[in-house]
């Protein structure tokens, strides 16, 4: 059969074939319009998967460890109580007196707290009680940045974001102006257990506290002291 034998088509305007030519073959037998085009797979990330699976990990651990484990009744006498700004967060002492107490002056503590410097007392982490919101808590570790939960950690209120506490491998180092003292001479007695011993990274100071108590260049005891 020659060109010249072939049956006619019809006529087609200009548009049809421009629109036929640029319609995927598959396309071009119904009237659907072509689907979007395929969206570029996720990309893999084991770290971030890792991540996840720790922090689950990590958060069903941390609730039955002290500070966080809850005392049972009758094993745990609170002498003093405590609480964040909201009231959200609330837990107990048992300790009369703390450990130690410090001022600490770091760039660090005056950034976080907002104040000339941190007024911290050292306790076991046994020595503490949380009765209410150990669950609206939320953790920050200033060297790496993270609000995972992992020592050294900054404690504070999830809701308030009142700073609550430090969290060290071993002991806490909780802020006695969140304690509920009690009245007249008793709360005064009460206060004075919780007076620091020394000032440390007192070279970083906002201001001059002359109070008679050594201070430090670094840490206390491991660092050169500073004169009044």
């Amino acid at each position: 059969m020659t060109a010249s034998d072939q049956p006619s088509s019809p006529k087609r305007s200009k548009k049809e074939d421009n629109e036929d030519h640029n319609t995927a073959p598959e396309y071009r037998a119904n009237s659907e319009s072509p689907p979007p085009p395929p969206q570029r797979p996720e990309k893999y990330d084991p770290d971030a998967i890792s991540h996840s699976v720790k922090s689950e990990n990590i958060s069903d651990e941390w609730k039955h460890q002290a500070p966080y484990k809850i005392q049972e009744e009758g094993s745990f006498s609170p002498k003093y109580e405590a609480s964040c700004h909201c009231g959200k967060v609330q837990f107990q002492l048992s300790r009369e007196k703390p450990l130690d107490a410090k001022y600490c002056h770091c760039l660090t503590c005056q950034r976080l707290h907002g104040a000339p410097f941190q007024w911290a007392a050292i306790f076991h982490k046994t020595d503490l009680n949380f009765t209410h919101g150990h669950h609206d808590l939320v953790w920050y570790d200033p060297g790496s940045k993270s609000t995972r939960h992992q020592l050294p950690c900054k404690i504070s209120c999830s809701h308030c974001r009142t700073p609550l506490m430090d969290e060290g491998r071993n002991m806490i180092l909780m802020y006695p102006t969140l304690i509920k003292w009690a009245e007249g001479k008793k709360g005064e007695e009460d206060r004075k257990k919780f007076d620091a011993s020394c000032h440390m990274f007192y070279n970083r100071r906002v201001i001059d506290v002359k109070d008679g108590k050594p201070k430090w260049t670094g840490l206390n005891e491991s660092s050169e002291l500073i004169d009044e």
